[in-house]
Order: C-alpha cells, then structure tokens, then sequence
C-alpha cells in the first residue's frame, strides 16, 4: 500500500462540506527514511575490583538506604566482603554496582559464590553476584532504510483543525480506489507545530 502511494506522488483530498472548507487539498507523498546501525564496535572492560548486584527486591528504601544496606553487608569479612570504596545504583535495570578498595580478591571470591544471602530490613533475600564489565562505543556505522509501511505526506495547508485534517487525511488513504488500504496510525502536525515519531519494530 506504502509503495503505490508513493508511486502516486502526488494526491488529492477532498475535504468534508461539513468542516466549512470545501474543495481538495494538493500533497506530497514521501517515503520515510531511518538511519539505523549496520556496524558496531564496543570496547569492553572487566573491572577487577567491582561487583554487580542483580535479583535486587523492589522494597520501600529510598536509594541512600538501599546503598547503605548493601555496603554495610559486604564490607563485613565474614560475608567474604571488604572495604567498599563507590557503590552506584544503575536507574536503567535497577542493579548495584559495588567496587571494594582492595585488589580483585574480594570481588572474586564473591563472584564465585554466584549468589548470597543478605538481609535487607526484616527479610533475607537472595542476591545475583557477577562481575562488573564496562563499555564504551568505538566505532558506530549507520545505513539509511526506508520505513515499508509508513509515508511522509507533506505540503498540507492548514486550512482545518488537527481532528478534521486527521480524519479526511484517514477516509482517503484508507480506500482502494487511491491506491491507498487500512491505515493503522496516522500523525498529522500542522505547520508551525513539532511532534515526535517513534517507530517500533514490525513484527508482522
């Protein structure tokens, strides 16, 4: 449906008597490109002396209570810990980043154990240990793709509100008859105004 549209070009939409603006609109169809990654290189880096903490419960601490809890735990010899020098929450997973002062011994002999149990408040739970790997983008490669199923329309007068133009814009794309079929979402910014497109991927 895309790819007829496109090869139309150009397109007449007849406007609804009803909105007060008769007659057609002339527009533009464009196909959408994505620059998307084609090569990546990553430099990665095992820290030594640092720890991850994963399988974290989601209690009601603020995070310094949390961090605080944690650290008192493993700098404690008996639960195989030591001296910890930075302890960092990580937002995006939720995991604790533990680096001990000493060389790797500590974080290796706990990264051994796999697991371990630590009491947080009145509960024990049971906590993921694994090593530490930072990384850092060396080389990135994008390639230009064209979006299959969606098209650029451009060139719209604003002669309607957003809701009209949506809907006329929608009755007819959506018929055959213009080359067009069922429109699955449509976003229609008019001039002067800004909006954010967020294509995810197609799974059909």
């Amino acid at each position: 449906v895309a790819q007829r549209i496109l090869d139309m070009k150009w397109h007449e939409v007849k406007l609804d008597e009803s909105t007060g603006s008769e007659g057609r609109v002339r527009m533009q169809a464009r196909p959408v490109e994505l620059l998307l990654p084609s090569a990546l290189e990553i430099e990665l880096e095992l820290s030594d002396r640092s720890i991850l903490l994963s399988n974290l419960p989601r209690l009601d601490l603020t995070e310094e209570l949390l961090l605080d809890k944690l650290e008192l735990f493993f700098s404690k010899r008996k639960h195989g810990g030591g001296e910890v020098e930075r302890r960092e929450l990580l937002h995006d997973s939720g995991n604790v980043v533990l680096t001990f002062v000493h060389d790797g011994a500590v974080a290796e002999q706990l990264v051994k154990k796999g697991r371990t149990q630590v009491p947080i408040g009145k509960q024990t739970f049971e906590l993921k240990v694994t090593p530490y790997t930072s990384g850092e983008i060396r080389d990135l490669q994008l390639h230009p793709s064209v979006c299959a199923r969606t098209v650029l329309l451009s060139g719209i007068p604003d002669v309607l509100d957003e809701e009209s133009m949506r809907d006329a814009l929608e009755i007819h794309f959506q018929k055959p008859s213009r080359g067009g079929g069922e429109v699955d979402a449509l976003g229609y910014v008019p001039t002067g105004k800004q909006a954010l497109a967020v294509f995810e991927e197609d799974t059909d």
